[in-house]
């Protein structure tokens, strides 16, 4: 609170570092060689890879070690990867039965955020800050979070979870164990393709939250769910799910250009479109509409691309925002069933093998994070006795 007399003062001119900036926009933060977002050219590589060449030619498996490890993996390194990696999946049944205990009204990232917390306690490796111990952690926490959502969310429908199949992709594992049948390839294959592209990007608001939590050379647990508490917030995770709420209420494709329009004029951000990096189209959305028309159509949920199509072009006609990575994942995530309410899991499905690649990253090479602020508050106040005010 500023009191009368007070004087605004910005920190001096010599303990200023930079200009300050809202949300550190465009102000680098440290060093990473994990992956590189280019908003001009709109590309993204992970380790020197195009993310492009990637989703057409690897697996999530693959691109797990890629960022775990810096490098691709020969075939037996990689078989022998692949064995502990499907050898971690089962939860700890201790997790199991606090996921029974939640409130049905508890959201699916409120229980992820707690139950991840509580497998630090179940880990074999807690307490073992080795190298190998921390990254046989990794693999667990990119295993268990996936069974952690499928899971729960059977749980909360009154269905019994449903163990993974040995030796089968975590992309196959998560559509058996939510759906409990044999799931149809090209979902396998899309939704791996889709693990893939969102399984890092820079220095966003939760991975940023999970170095920040590491650097204190706190556990990997706490700063795993640092960062799940970041990607709850609807600013950074749940666009998606923001998406598939505004075709549903388009209902119809000749609606969209007026309602898109209607929208702009009021000043309302249209949901999934625009990124604080990318100058261009994100190259991850490229990718996705080719998934989602193609999934739309052998799904029946043609009308829903549709609609998604008509806003596109009534966006980038009328503005120089183009769409990001989340305006068509959804549309691929509701043509296999998946619900809306799990989208933001799914992402940290995903994003956990990145979290886990920084919070290695950060520790390699360590030094506490702690920025500066650029003061623009009151000075030389002088107490008043509480009687006097």
């Amino acid at each position: 609170m500023n009191h009368a007399g007070g004087k605004k003062q910005k920190m001096s001119e010599e303990t200023k570092k930079a200009p300050a900036k809202g949300g550190l926009e465009d102000v680098v933060a440290g060093e990473s060689g994990i992956s590189l977002v280019d908003g001009v050219q709109g590309k993204l590589l992970y380790r020197g890879y195009d993310i492009t060449e990637l989703a057409d030619k690897s697996s999530f498996e693959e691109v797990a070690y890629l960022l775990w490890y810096g490098r691709l993996p020969g075939k037996v390194e990689f078989d022998a990867f692949i064995d502990a990696y499907t050898g971690s999946m089962e939860l700890p049944i201790e997790t199991v039965m606090i996921l029974r205990m939640f409130p049905k009204t508890a959201t699916p990232m409120e229980v992820l955020r707690t139950a991840v917390s509580s497998l630090g306690h179940w880990d074999p490796d807690s307490g073992n800050t080795r190298l190998d111990a921390c990254l046989r952690k990794a693999i667990r926490l990119s295993e268990h979070i996936t069974q952690l959502t499928s899971a729960h969310y059977r749980l909360r429908n009154g269905l019994e979870p449903i163990p993974p199949k040995p030796r089968q992709t975590l992309a196959y594992n998560f559509l058996y164990q939510l759906h409990g049948t044999e799931p149809n390839p090209d979902w396998v294959n899309a939704f791996d393709v889709a693990l893939i592209l969102h399984a890092d990007h820079e220095w966003n608001a939760s991975t940023f939250a999970a170095r920040v939590v590491a650097a204190t050379l706190s556990d990997m647990y706490s700063s795993v769910v640092a960062a799940i508490g970041a990607l709850k917030g609807p600013l950074h995770g749940g666009a998606n799910e923001q998406v598939m709420k505004m075709l549903h209420e388009i209902d119809n494709p000749a609606r969209a250009e007026q309602w898109v329009k209607d929208a702009l004029s009021r000043g309302v951000k249209i949901p999934g479109f625009g990124h604080r990096v990318y100058r261009t189209e994100d190259p991850r959305a490229t990718i996705l509409r080719g998934y989602a028309e193609k999934l739309a159509k052998s799904t029946g949920n043609e009308k829903l691309y549709q609609i998604a199509s008509e806003v596109e072009k009534t966006v980038l006609s009328n503005t120089k925002v183009y769409p990001n990575v989340d305006f068509y994942s959804g549309i691929c995530y509701e043509s296999m069933n998946i619900p809306s309410e799990i989208f933001t899991p799914i992402f940290a499905i995903s994003r956990v093998v990145g979290w886990t690649a920084h919070i290695l990253e950060q520790w390699g090479k360590n030094r506490l994070i702690r920025p500066r602020a650029e003061y623009i508050g009151p000075v030389d106040l002088k107490y008043v006795p509480i009687n006097r005010r």
